[in-house]
Order: C-alpha cells, then structure tokens, then sequence
C-alpha cells in the first residue's frame, strides 16, 4: 500500500458525535502527528483509521476501500499501537511480539523459522531480547509499552497507526522509540500517523502536524505553521514561548507568574 486516505471521517459514543467529518491523506514515507487537548477524539480517530470501531465516511489504503477487505488483510497493511493494549495474561515477551506474525501463517500451520528470526530481531531492535521469556505482565509500563510496539513492528505492515506511544516511557526510551519509528519509516516507506501530547517532540518528528479539537480540524500543516503560542494558548489553555531548534519548533511552556 503506497498511501493512507480518508474521507468525512465520523464518529459516535453512545449517540454522541466524537468526529464530526475527518480528511486525511498520509503517503508513504510521510509521519502525521495528531495532536489537541484531552477528549478532542484522537483516539477515536485512531481507532477508526484501523477499521477497529464503526465509523461513518471513507477510509482508503493504497486506494483500496477498508470497508471490503478482510480483518486478515487490514491486518497485513495496518499495525496499531494502542494506548491501553489488551495483554493476555501469562503470555511471554516474545510469544506476544510473535502474534504480529498472525496474518501471514496459514490457518492450520505452524510459525516458521523466519517468523521467529523476525521477532527476536525486533526485540534486539527495542532493547528487550533480556526480557523474551519473561510474561508481558510483569514488565513496567514503559517495558510492556515496548514489547507492545516489537509486535507492532513485527507485523510487518505498511501503514503504523500509533495511539501515544510514549506512555509511560521514561525520556531516554521517549526518544528510542520515536528516532526507531523515524528510522523504520524511511527504510521501509511506511505510513506513520500518530497522537502525541508532547508538542515538542510532535514538532520534531512529525512532517505535518493535524490539531483536532472537538473532533474537528482546526488546523493542520507543518510544525512552524501549526505550533504558535496563540494556538496553544487557545486550544491547549497554556502559555507557551516557541523556539526554534535544531529539528523544528521547541514548544516551552512559561510560568504565569499573578
């Protein structure tokens, strides 16, 4: 799949409109970071771009409608990294990242020799092949959100759709995983869209940046056209200086002093 688009978007909770009619196109290769205050549908949107919740509108990979594949075949193209993965209980690290393989075994076969030289390379890649045989559940938040992201990765999709995947990593590992996906994404031409709260790191990494609040666009371009301190002032209700650095907009919030 070369690209990821999607079309009027929307969304409903209980009756309750969360995305009032999202546009997107990503292309191979491309980071889109969507980012806006708590409750703006980021999430949502996530889950709706991976085919993982009903939705209204149109949502398209490599011009392929989402709506007529199989759940096997959006598996193959679309890998998520959710915000609070479901984690069996008593499975092992490496058992875990080797369900990323799922859509390419046959029904009624067994892993084979290069499914599992995937998967303990990934792990090598996030610093948890120590950790193989070790249950998922005894990790620390930031370990298990690690072992999630291997799984990811092992999927071996075209298209990586990642719902804060920062959470409860420290800054070192914060910065690991983002410069890996940054890495993968132009050595394999990936699709990246993800939600970040961090607005600085989402200037660094992503080529364009959406703000949704409310459900809706509000804005959407590159992080020097999007990220302003009057932007975030109104929409996030912080006080902001922005600087420019090295890879693109520091965002540094100000005390405000009464």
């Amino acid at each position: 799949m070369s690209s990821l688009t999607a079309r009027a978007v929307t969304a409903r909770y209980n009756g309750t409109p969360i995305l009032g009619g999202v546009d997107l196109d990503v292309r191979r290769g491309e980071w889109l970071v969507v980012i806006g205050p708590n409750g703006a549908g980021k999430t949502t949107l996530v889950r709706a771009l991976s085919g993982a919740m009903a939705s209204g509108g149109q949502v398209e990979l490599g011009g392929r409608s989402l709506a007529g594949l199989k759940r096997r075949e959006i598996a193959a193209e679309v890998a998520v990294v959710p915000q609070i993965p479901v984690v069996p209980d008593g499975v092992t690290v490496f058992d875990y990242v080797l369900l990323g393989r799922t859509p390419y075994i046959p029904y009624w076969r067994m892993e084979s020799t290069d499914d599992y030289q995937r998967v303990a390379s990934e792990l090598e890649r996030l610093d948890l092949a120590g950790f193989a045989q070790r249950p998922v559940t005894s990790l620390s938040g930031g370990e298990r959100q690690r072992a999630v992201l291997a799984r990811a990765l092992a999927q071996d999709a075209s298209v990586l759709l990642l719902d804060e995947p920062t959470t409860a990593l420290d800054l070192g590992h914060q910065q690991q995983v983002l410069e890996l996906v940054d890495e993968l994404r132009h050595e394999r031409g990936l699709v990246v869209i993800s939600t970040l709260h961090d607005l600085t790191f989402a200037a660094q990494f992503g080529d364009r940046i959406m703000l949704l609040v409310e459900g809706l666009v509000v804005a959407e371009g590159s992080p020097s056209e999007v990220l302003k301190a009057d932007t975030v002032a109104t929409y996030f209700g912080a006080t902001v200086d922005i600087v420019q650095g090295r890879d693109g907009p520091v965002v540094l919030p100000v005390r405000v002093r009464r």
